[in-house]
């Protein structure tokens, strides 16, 4: 729901009823991610898209209809050999897509979830969307770190691991601190997905089966560019455009200024390794180092390839690089972690210019985030759009 964020902000605040359509499942090859969403208000007025134009117009008679019976809706849609003129999927894939009618003062927790999303804080949305009739259509806001759960009709307050969640009604105490657990961790992580419990909790015998959508919102995920140089001007615009919160980092003043990086979010003169110690990184966070210079590399890569981040590439030939695989063996990382490290930075598209380097990086960045093979489509036989991984909630994840 993040493209329709402001819209469904809006109408809510308004108190305007609206229905909201998101694709809560993917199979094989399909237009939208998980969570694309297409909302229809009362007065006929569509934002947003669940298919790229597929099936489109099946979905907003869907919403039209919900908003008039007041149901949610739990819809497939798939490709039909046997009919060209059906409604469905000309790519050939399948989307399961979740029609939910929202009367805003009904809904507390949609309200904190979209408040929360256009603040630019990070939050859970979780909806039940298959199960009890009178469970399915269930809202629950989850904000990391923080006490705060709402659901349903004021009046409860339940406890997650032993630390103290104020609520806005409850469910069943095993299924709002089971899946309060799994919101937590999927929002830490910037995961969305479904995950299947029952009525009463996990396990065997915990109740009628329940499956619930966890959609998150965060903030964000960072670039590092580490090295004013004109090949970190072209990155910088490409990770803006991939939704990077990017900073350019040197320690040379004369090159790290805001004026040669007007697009950068920060511009930062400081040595790059102890840059590296004192900043927020996490798991979706990505170092790029095009400095080139063993004095620079050296103790930020040692730094960085011991840090639980997505991705570290390093500039340089492969003279530089083989040369630069030393001196990290002689800082003491292991063979295993300077594995780790992408070098010479970027895939082989024959990159000549700024911009076009740019590109080959940001490319071998995208590869690394989804599973990618970084060759061409055209000669491999996987699925072109690689399936997003839902963390498994583990004993020691914050809850």
């Amino acid at each position: 729901m993040r493209d329709i964020t402001e819209d469904l902000h809006t109408w809510h605040a308004a108190g305007k009823p609206y229905a909201v359509a998101s694709v809560v499942a993917v199979k094989g090859s399909a237009p939208r991610e998980l969570g694309a969403a297409l909302a229809v208000d009362a007065e006929g007025t569509a934002v947003g898209s669940v298919s790229g134009g597929c099936v489109e117009g099946a979905v907003y008679e869907l919403c039209v209809e919900s908003l008039q019976h007041g149901r949610p809706v739990l819809e497939t849609f798939g490709y039909s050999d046997d009919d060209a003129f059906a409604v469905g999927l000309t790519c050939g894939g399948e989307l399961e897509v979740f029609i939910q009618p929202v009367f805003p003062e009904r809904e507390p927790a949609i309200d904190v979830a979209l408040s929360a999303m256009s603040a630019g804080d990070p939050i859970a949305l979780v909806r039940v969307i298959a199960g009890p009739s009178d469970l399915v259509g269930r809202s629950l806001a989850v904000r990391p770190r923080a006490p705060e759960i709402l659901w349903g009709p004021p009046g409860a307050s339940i406890a997650v691991d032993g630390d103290p969640w104020s609520a806005t009604g409850t469910i069943s105490p095993g299924l709002d601190r089971v899946v309060a657990r799994h919101a937590r961790a999927m929002v830490e992580s910037g995961a969305t997905g479904t995950i299947a419990v029952g009525t009463e909790g996990e396990g065997q015998d915990c109740g009628e089966p329940v499956t619930v959508f966890i959609e998150s919102f965060v903030t964000a995920p960072r670039m590092l560019i580490f090295g004013a140089i004109d090949f970190a001007a072209a990155l910088v615009r490409v990770g803006k455009y991939l939704g990077y919160q990017v900073t350019v980092c040197d320690a040379r003043p004369v090159f790290a200024t805001r004026r040669r990086f007007p697009e950068a979010d920060d511009v930062v003169v400081a040595w790059p390794h102890r840059y590296l110690e004192t900043t927020r990184v996490d798991a979706r966070t990505v170092v790029a180092v095009l400095t080139h210079d063993a004095k620079f590399d050296v103790p930020l890569l040692v730094k960085a390839l011991r840090l639980p981040i997505a991705y570290v590439g390093a500039m340089g030939s492969r003279r530089t690089c083989a040369q630069r695989a030393d001196r990290l063996r002689e800082a003491g990382l292991s063979d295993a972690e300077i594995a780790n490290l992408h070098a010479p930075i970027g895939l082989d598209l024959g990159a000549r210019t700024s911009e076009e380097t740019a590109l080959s990086i940001a490319a071998e960045i995208v590869a690394a985030r989804h599973g990618g093979t970084g060759r061409s489509l055209a000669d491999v036989n996987t699925a072109i759009h690689h399936a997003p991984a839902v963390p498994p909630l583990e004993s020691g994840v914050p809850a």
